[in-house]
């Protein structure tokens, strides 16, 4: 049985991914916490196939053991180095293939969503989006680690969507 109220967020990479649980906030007004966060970190130079498959061992690993409801993940947004993008995007791809292998349940964010609301600002520094993480739910659960603690970004963002969600689903009849 998957929990509904915990959520494993995820930033994707293929040199670093953040990975972190967390649990909703008990009540309307709770605020959530991190249950727990990593970041999982390949070898440099590393044979891609092989980094790919710790991403995938790792993310599913987590998924099969502490059942979360969701995975989130931020979406890729194309950049100017696509190299490092079209590696993102097969880690994103083997992340996306965990949770479905568990029969989890993935979704993907945009970072202007996640900095949207976190801040309230759709392209607000990573420094900001920290600060609002720590707004809600307190400095001790927002791990130092940049990775990590953009993982801790995207569940909460998830959440809060989540709950938007239910409350738009009992308005519409």
């Amino acid at each position: 049985m998957f929990d509904p109220g915990l959520v494993l967020g995820v930033d994707p990479g293929i040199a670093s991914v953040g990975l972190a649980l967390v649990r909703a906030g008990a009540g309307s007004g709770g605020a959530p916490t991190v249950s727990w966060a990593t970041t999982v970190r390949t070898r440099a130079g590393g044979e891609l196939a092989l980094r790919l498959r710790r991403v995938y061992r790792e993310v599913l690993e987590v998924i099969r053991v502490q059942r979360p409801g969701a995975v989130a993940l931020e979406r890729l947004m194309w950049g100017r180095n696509a190299p490092s993008g079209m590696e993102v995007a097969r880690a994103s791809g083997v992340i996306v293939l965990a949770a479905a292998e568990a029969e989890g349940r993935g979704q993907e964010n945009a970072p202007a969503e996640v900095k949207m609301a976190l801040t309230g600002v759709g392209d607000a520094p990573k420094d900001v989006v920290r600060r609002g993480v720590v707004r809600l739910i307190g400095v001790d659960g927002v791990p130092v680690d940049p990775d990590a603690a953009d993982a801790v970004a995207e569940a909460v963002c998830h959440l809060q969507q989540a709950r938007l969600r239910g409350l738009t689903s009992e308005a519409v009849p």
